[in-house]
């Protein structure tokens, strides 16, 4: 069923969108200079597996992954509520990388690494088995059909994620575009490792509790947009669809 993922002419996945706005202030460029080289996951050579720091991440710590944090707040949040659960968070838009940053420092966060780029050239590389929780929140919905293709959600990114997810492993979706979360649950559908949890419509509708909100997110909802909240769970390997 996979479908070849749109490639630039030196075989890397295709990035759409753009890096920066504006330029950074004196203080968030510092960060970025200063800082962001400590918890860089480097973009590693083709092929080759990537290494945590030891401490970092499985055996010995829970393992959670924010695919495009966007400013950060939500991965920042729980980084603070769970200081004994790792994250690893993914964001290509370096603006949105140093306002990460400025959270990492204001709250002295030790359990957070980064990686600027896109987040498909970590995933074929990162351990098999270890992410106990993704999270996928408010992504560009892309919404021109001839544009779907670009969207993050799809069946080969579910293919790289049930790679390293645990069994019983948790992916988060939410968005406020109401034809992209029947994206994902199309896409979903058809795939045998993962499962949707909703039991009714109350499910879906609120966000789980003890949710970390986001302005993006707040900002949808101040304009009268509801967002649909989706839970998928991870199938036990070798259980089937």
């Amino acid at each position: 069923m996979s479908r070849d993922m749109p490639k630039d002419p030196s075989g890397k996945p295709m990035w759409y969108g753009r890096r920066r706005t504006h330029k950074l202030r004196p203080g968030r460029q510092r960060l970025v200079d200063d800082l962001l080289p400590r918890l860089l996951i480097a973009d590693p050579a083709k092929d080759a597996p990537i290494t945590l720091d030891p401490g970092f991440g499985p055996p010995d710590r829970e393992l959670r992954l924010e695919i495009g944090f966007g400013a950060g707040e939500h991965l920042s949040g729980e980084a603070a509520a769970s200081p004994n659960v790792d994250f690893i968070g993914c964001e290509p838009f370096i603006n949105g990388v140093a306002a990460l940053l400025a959270d990492v420092e204001r709250l002295d966060l030790k359990n957070i690494r980064v990686f600027d780029d896109d987040v498909r050239l970590l995933l074929g590389r990162l351990p098999e088995n270890t992410v106990s929780v993704v999270y996928i929140l408010f992504p560009d919905p892309w919404p021109k059909a001839r544009h779907n293709r670009r969207r993050i959600f799809q069946y080969e990114t579910l293919d790289m994620l049930a790679r390293i997810a645990r069994d019983g492993a948790l992916l988060q979706f939410a968005s406020d575009h109401m034809d992209y979360a029947a994206w994902a649950l199309a896409e979903v559908r058809r795939h045998p490792d993962w499962v949707w949890t909703a039991r009714g419509p109350a499910d879906w509708r609120n966000p789980p509790e003890g949710w970390v909100s986001t302005r993006y997110e707040a900002k949808a909802v101040r304009k009268g947009d509801k967002p649909a909240y989706l839970a998928f769970r991870r199938r036990a390997r070798g259980q089937a669809g």
